[in-house]
């Protein structure tokens, strides 16, 4: 009995174990770099083997493997392999191919479901479930939905030019810098929340915007970045109680948690009102409807109608409309500001509008080419973004060079780096306010392959036409009112420094400037 002990310790000792671990892993690395269905696609030979590899851009160099995809590219061509399990195409033409309507797509979960939100739409989830959450999302923001409603989103900018107004009035004696970077944040965050919500948040009327949520929003990169590599993380720091989080946390965070507070709040009263009405048609005819009242009333189960999952869809989708909206907004007026020549183009076309409507607004094509070059630059999302083809092979290419994807493999693309490239766009980097007028037939169709800032195909952007309005009546009414002299800006500070999933910035958030009136003509 005592030899057999000592045997079993033999065989369970430090060194036999280590050799297995060492022969597991070089069987491992042998049949990823040589065996696995992706070993013909070029890319590091490391990054085949393991995810570590992106591990060492995403957390230790926070958040820099977006672009260390952009010189893989350059390095072994238009499709790389940059996982064990994923590829990536750097090739506009490949782009309506993976994101398009037709054939089943779902989501790549290691990317998406470190944002813990796994009840929302944004999730892993298979086509046919996402199809099925998505309907009733889809005529809510529509574009005659976001059209009726225009009165709403001036109701808001006008607020925020108010603000503007007294600062401007005593920056006449004292030069008063405002933070207009938190003011339009706090623009896109009240218009978001009041057309999903049917709630007044007013970030626009406090005193310095609600920085505090902003400066959160712009800095929760790191925990989906960490928590795509130890899957333990995010739910760690979301397992801390509110009560303790609030005691322990900066200003900041605080900010955010109340925010989120009163979201849950509202989202957990509008669930209650819902249900208690739903088909009983006794709301008043005047209260707007909310997204929370188009999930109940859907055709959905009702396991897919509980606090938890309809909070998850709610928080994603108003989370999607705050900086991203803001970030375009922040470098448009920016550019526009900062450039005699096209403040004066874009002003003269304005002075010339009948109205400041939205109609009359989208038929205005040097303002669309100045919000559209924006958006190039702004993308709202700096991460790649992969789509499966659960039930089908893909093809890269053609003729004798085409490549084979086999079913089931996750394919990203990213679309900050599509809307960078030279071949597309001649000095990339540099905010051309009518690089999209004048174009042929043509040329406009080779563009419009290389241009995606709401994505494309079943999964695109739900709040592309509510944002395309903010946008547009937000930039109109503030050229028309005021002037502003920027301080401590320059173009880089809005050039992508690392990929937060949204686009993070040299200047994050921030964009302060001197605001005065604009002069009567």
């Amino acid at each position: 009995m005592e030899k057999l002990i000592q045997l079993r310790g033999q065989v369970l000792s430090w060194q036999n174990l280590a050799i297995l671990v060492t022969i597991y892993v070089v069987t491992l690395s042998v049949y990823r770099l040589f065996l696995h269905p992706l070993a013909r696609f070029p890319g590091p030979k490391l990054a085949a083997v393991t995810r570590y590899y992106e591990a060492y851009f995403d957390v230790l160099q926070e958040g820099q493997y977006t672009f260390k995809i952009a010189e893989l590219h350059k390095k072994y061509g238009p499709i790389v392999r940059i996982s064990s399990y994923e590829l990536h195409v750097n090739d506009p033409a490949f782009h309506e191919k993976l994101y398009r309507q037709e054939g089943r797509w779902d989501k790549y979960g290691w990317a998406v479901n470190a944002f813990g939100t796994h009840g929302a739409s944004i999730s892993k989830v298979p086509h046919d479930l996402h199809k099925a959450r998505r309907q009733p999302l889809n005529p809510f923001f529509s574009k005659t939905k976001v059209v009726a409603r225009e009165d709403f989103i001036n109701r808001n900018i006008a607020v925020l030019c108010d603000r503007l107004s007294q600062f401007a009035n005593t920056a006449e004696k004292t030069k008063t810098v405002v933070d207009l970077g938190a003011a339009i944040s706090a623009l896109s965050r009240d218009v978001a929340c009041e057309f999903i919500l049917d709630r007044k948040y007013a970030h626009l009327e406090r005193q310095d915007f609600h920085v505090g949520v902003t400066n959160m929003l712009q800095s929760a990169g790191p925990i989906w970045r960490i928590t795509k590599h130890a899957p333990w993380f995010g739910p760690l720091v979301h397992s801390i109680p509110p009560g303790i989080m609030m005691k322990i946390a900066d200003e900041n965070t605080r900010a955010f948690f109340q925010y989120l507070q009163e979201s849950e709040r509202d989202t957990k009263d509008l669930l209650r009102i819902a249900h208690s009405s739903s088909g009983a048609h006794n709301e008043p005819p005047s209260s707007p409807r909310t997204i929370v009242h188009e999930i109940v009333d859907s055709k959905l189960p009702l396991a897919e109608k509980g606090f938890e999952r309809v909070m998850f869809e709610v928080a994603t989708v108003t989370g999607a409309g705050n900086e991203t909206t803001a970030g375009v907004l922040r470098l448009v007026l920016y550019h526009v500001f900062a450039d005699r020549a096209i403040l004066q183009r874009l002003r003269a076309e304005l002075d010339d509008a009948a109205t400041l409507e939205l109609k009359a607004l989208e038929q205005l094509p040097y303002l669309t080419s100045v919000i559209m070059e924006g958006m190039r630059l702004s993308p709202a999302i700096g991460s790649r973004s992969s789509r499966i083809a659960p039930d089908r092979d893909l093809v890269y290419g053609e003729g004798k060079r085409a490549l084979r994807i086999p079913a089931g493999t996750p394919v990203g693309m990213t679309t900050i780096l599509m809307h960078t490239d030279e071949a597309s766009y001649p000095e990339p980097l540099s905010f051309r306010s009518d690089r999209g007028m004048g174009l042929d037939a043509g040329a406009r169709r080779r563009l419009d392959k290389a241009y995606a800032p709401f994505s494309k195909g079943t999964r695109m952007c739900l709040g592309m036409h509510l944002a395309w309005a903010e946008m547009y009546l937000a930039v109109a009414q503030v050229v028309q009112r005021f002037d502003f002299e920027f301080q401590g800006v320059d173009a880089t500070t809005f050039h992508m420094q690392s990929d937060q999933f949204i686009i993070k910035t040299k200047g994050i958030a921030a964009l302060n400037a001197a605001v005065t009136l604009r002069e009567a003509c």
